[in-house]
């Protein structure tokens, strides 16, 4: 009788356990956080954050970032190139750093291979509203300097820094930083580098510092205010920071600015 009964409650706990089980909600997706229902209303806030509307301009229909002396750096018009696209091969396109036909330069896909399927979704639907306007961008062609660093290896196809970076992720700072953790792998590592500790990235650029012991510097206050104008301690105008705060940080929420702070003091005290 007695081991009759011991058997019968320890079935009800194994049954009151799975439903416990069954009822405790899911941990909400590492993404960025949809201010808006409207999935184009999202995207158009990610083209903004991950620099899409920066390098390809406000209508999406091309920059001309060519350079003389290095060689002929178009942005694609994204109105009349997306149309050419299913959904899953445009995200390819993000992702892999190629077209069907070549391999794309300037592109920072390393950057997206690791974003949500919600989020791209999203970024695609963004790209897909916008009405066909503009010319059609020239194919790149390179001058002796870029032809130079391609064979120096100093300057990389998109394609190319895919295969080298595109598995890599940020530290980990544990799993209550998992959101600071994506959103500073598709932004800030595009300057800092996926390690964060900065650097030179090319022989023309400035360099760069390490993030990780620049925020500690910084109460979230004042790590906002760097973020959203580019206004360092002491209210020192930062350069090409200060473009890319105003034109791109300034879009991400306040949740998503405290997350970034609260990952990388973390990864500063864990990995000094």
């Amino acid at each position: 009788m007695r081991a009759t009964l011991t058997w019968m409650v320890a079935l009800l706990c194994v049954a009151g356990c799975s439903q416990q089980a069954e009822k405790s909600p899911s941990p909400p997706p590492v993404q960025f956080q949809s201010v808006s229902a409207d999935a184009a209303r999202h995207g158009r806030r990610l083209a903004l954050v991950l620099g899409c509307i920066g390098c390809h301009g406000d209508e999406l229909t091309g920059e001309d970032w060519s350079e003389p002396g290095f060689g002929r750096l178009w942005t694609a018009n994204l109105t009349r190139s997306v149309p050419r696209y299913s959904d899953a091969q445009l995200a390819d396109v993000i992702r892999s750093g190629r077209r069907p036909d070549r391999a794309l330069w300037e592109m920072p896909s390393h950057l997206f291979t690791q974003l949500t399927a919600d989020d791209m979704a999203a970024l695609i639907a963004y790209l897909r509203s916008r009405p066909p306007a503009g010319a059609e961008r020239p194919a790149p062609s390179f001058e002796e300097e870029a032809r130079r660093e391609i064979a120096a290896g100093t300057f990389k196809s998109s394609r190319a820094q895919v295969i080298q970076d595109g598995a890599r992720w940020p530290p980990d700072a544990g799993a209550d930083h998992a959101l600071g953790r994506y959103i500073v792998r598709a932004t800030c590592a595009e300057c800092h580098g996926l390690d964060l500790r900065g650097g030179q990235p090319n022989p023309q650029a400035a360099i760069r510092p390490d993030i990780r012991i620049m925020a500690g510097a910084y109460e979230p206050g004042r790590f906002r205010r760097l973020l959203r104008e580019g206004i360092a301690a002491g209210d020192r105008p930062l350069g090409l920071m200060r473009q890319v705060a105003r034109g791109r940080y300034r879009h991400l929420t306040d949740a998503e600015i405290g997350a970034v702070h609260a990952y990388l003091r973390a990864v500063a005290q864990s990995a000094p």
